[in-house]
């Protein structure tokens, strides 16, 4: 391990002096953290391509004014994570603002359809969690999306602290409350997904759009805390440590990689400029 991180360290300071290899190799090492960061805490495919992007191009120019190679890692996840938050918080407003209010929907199982188009073979409890994880606030997605990575043996506790710019103990604090949301996401979820639903879940209800947000985790769980029949529901969820792991390590999908010797930085993040401008034509690079 010492000596890996050591290796990661000589590679950025190479990156920083100038060395254009460095600074490909660098690019093509960690673009897949990034990428695991990132598609961790959102849903759709497209967004994450976009949100990766912007990290990639924030980071890298900006790699010189990092004082310390040695914290390359959380310094990057701490770009990744303020860039999902950023997004996820745009995202959330342009909901509320768009949102239809006259009609209930079932929530949305986009991520289900995006795990399948990249392989990922998860059991039922898995995909619940998954779709329990967007029921939560916008940092706290973030923070979670760090979690899964540090269950996974990929940061560190240290290393997530950083990225969050807190103290270890400051961060145990806020894992934890993440975790106390999450599990109250998935008691929400498995009593949504329930059959047959709850009759008093189902007035609870009136008025949803069927999109998860905190207004509605809170109406729901006020609701499913005092609720047997809800109660029951979320007594067959598996212990969250029993699905992390599985949950964290995604692999960067065929096309997106950029574990590819010779690569090129303009060339791989080139990639996913064209790849936005195809979806949004108005784009300008």
């Amino acid at each position: 391990m010492r000596s890996g991180r050591a290796d990661e360290t000589s590679l950025v300071v190479a990156a920083q002096a100038g060395d254009p290899r460095a600074l490909d190799d660098l690019a093509a090492t960690y673009l897949p953290l990034v990428y695991a960061i990132v598609r961790r805490a959102l849903g759709e495919l497209a967004d994450v391509d976009d949100v990766v992007q912007e990290t990639m191009l924030r980071a890298l120019p900006e790699l010189r004014t990092l004082r310390a190679p040695e914290c390359f890692r959380p310094w990057l996840a701490t770009i990744a994570t303020r860039q999902i938050s950023t997004h996820l918080h745009r995202r959330q407003a342009d909901a509320e603002r768009t949102a239809p209010l006259d009609e209930m929907t079932d929530p949305p199982d986009a991520d289900t359809e995006n795990l399948a188009l990249i392989h990922v073979e998860l059991s039922g409890h898995r995909r619940r969690t998954v779709r329990a994880s967007r029921w939560l606030d916008p940092d706290a997605r973030a923070l979670l999306s760090l979690w899964w990575l540090e269950t996974a043996g990929r940061l560190t506790r240290a290393e997530l602290a950083a990225a969050l710019g807190t103290s270890v103990a400051h961060a145990g604090v806020r894992v934890q409350r993440m975790r106390n949301q999450l599990e109250l996401s998935r008691s929400l979820v498995a009593a949504l997904e329930a059959g047959p639903r709850c009759p008093l879940l189902t007035v609870a209800l009136g008025g949803w759009d069927g999109v998860p947000s905190a207004l509605w985790r809170k109406r729901i769980t006020r609701h499913t805390r005092s609720c047997a029949d809800c109660g029951r529901a979320a007594d067959e969820l598996v212990p969250l440590e029993r699905l992390s792991v599985a949950l964290a390590l995604l692999p960067v999908p065929p096309g997106r990689s950029a574990a590819v010797p010779g690569q090129p930085v303009a060339g791989l993040l080139g990639q996913f400029a064209r790849r936005r401008r195809s979806r949004h034509p108005s784009t300008r690079p």
